[in-house]
């Protein structure tokens, strides 16, 4: 059976999607890529076809096939751009369905079905792998705690954001983004995790910028007898209660860390664990506070 013309792939979907994925990634914007990897009998779309989805389920840039597939597909891309997990659907006709003992919607190992609705009654495994922005470490400060965290970060997986007055931001010798100051802006297209790091340069307002804007993680680097000098006077200034325990302090695990290459590796590591926790779905619990930064107070 040869496809409709509506189920023909447009002119469009034929261009190169590697151009819409880079574009994409410098952008900062997540997307699913669908990827048919397998067919039996008559589909509109063999295996090998891809489309790049939009959170909003919409399909920017290549093919899957017709209505038959699109729907089951473009559910499951917004699921996996909503958890960060790949999915892998299997479109069948109601009769093979059935004789899996299957109901459309159900998961089995991994696989969940979905009802070939269209009259061609082929099948269809699609894999979707949801496309995430980097996280971003966004560091407030130049001390050395923070020079090191610029350093560590990108080893992993971390894009850098150096937050510091213009004429501290030499002591960087890269980042991804450079904001002169600490105007943050309130949100971010992926994950945000912020270290202050001021080592008293701006602490106050590097504090008051961070709990102003959203960000999974606010660390501060210093001594709890700094911390809570600062908190009390964030306090006094009529900054929020709610909002001041969104700071950790001292920053990191607690690994008897010493020297700022260590402080750093103690804070991402903190970073990572909660990280991965949210990933999984698990509550942080209790988390063992540091010493770290006594000496960067």
């Amino acid at each position: 059976m040869t496809p409709s013309p509506i189920d023909r792939p447009p002119e469009a979907a034929r261009e190169d999607l590697h151009d819409l994925m880079n574009r994409l990634r410098r952008q900062g914007k997540p997307f699913a890529l669908a990827t048919v990897v397998r067919t039996i009998s008559v589909t509109a779309a063999k295996a090998g076809a891809k489309a790049v989805i939009s959170p909003e389920g919409e399909i920017a840039g290549g093919w899957i096939g017709g209505g038959c597939a699109r729907g089951a597909t473009l559910k499951a891309a917004r699921q996996s751009l909503e958890d960060g997990q790949t999915r892998l659907i299997s479109i069948q006709p109601e009769d093979l369905l059935k004789d899996h003992g299957v109901f459309p919607g159900e998961e089995r190992e991994g696989i969940r079905f979905a009802k070939n609705m269209c009259p061609s009654q082929g099948t269809m495994d699609i894999f979707i792998e949801p496309v995430l922005p980097r996280p971003a470490l966004v560091i407030l400060g130049s001390s050395p705690v923070a020079v090191a965290l610029a350093d560590l970060g990108p080893r992993v997986g971390f894009d850098i954001a150096v937050c510091a007055p213009a004429d501290e931001q030499a002591a960087f010798a890269e980042a991804n983004e450079r904001i002169e100051g600490y105007a943050l802006p309130v949100e971010a297209a992926g994950e945000r995790y912020l270290v202050v790091s001021t080592q008293g340069k701006g602490d106050l307002i590097a504090l008051k910028a961070a709990i102003g804007v959203d960000a999974r993680h606010i660390a501060f680097v210093g001594s709890r007898r700094k911390a809570e000098s600062l908190r009390q006077k964030l306090l006094a200034e009529g900054v929020a209660e709610e909002k001041l325990n969104r700071i950790k302090a001292p920053a990191g695990l607690d690994l008897g860390a010493i020297t700022p290459e260590e402080i750093a590796l103690s804070i991402l590591a903190e970073i990572l664990r909660v990280r991965r926790k949210d990933q999984r779905g698990e509550g942080l619990g209790t988390t063992p506070s540091s010493e770290n930064g006594d000496e960067h107070s």
